[in-house]
């Protein structure tokens, strides 16, 4: 499932570049293709996004990356309210 995912990331993220790219730089595209290009990057972006973040979270949950040092949520609501005084 892993890889899988991580295929998706690398085929969202190259359609973001290449799509995004021919939005962007392209003379000769008529209204229609050019938002055809930018949806399909935006679509890109946001897959890419996702799974990469999905990424993150199995590799963190598995020990095969450091996990993130944020706090859990009753030591982030005491530092809050400890905040204003």
């Amino acid at each position: 499932m892993t890889n899988m995912i991580a295929v998706i990331n690398v085929i969202a993220w190259a359609g973001f570049w290449a799509f995004g790219y021919i939005a962007l730089t392209t003379d000769d595209l008529s209204d229609s293709q050019l938002v055809i290009a930018a949806v399909l990057a935006f679509a890109g972006l946001v897959t890419g996004v996702m799974a990469y973040m999905k990424l993150v979270r199995v590799t963190e949950a598995s020990g095969y990356a450091k996990g993130s040092k944020q706090l859990d949520a009753a030591t982030r609501n005491r530092a809050q309210e400890e905040w204003g005084k």
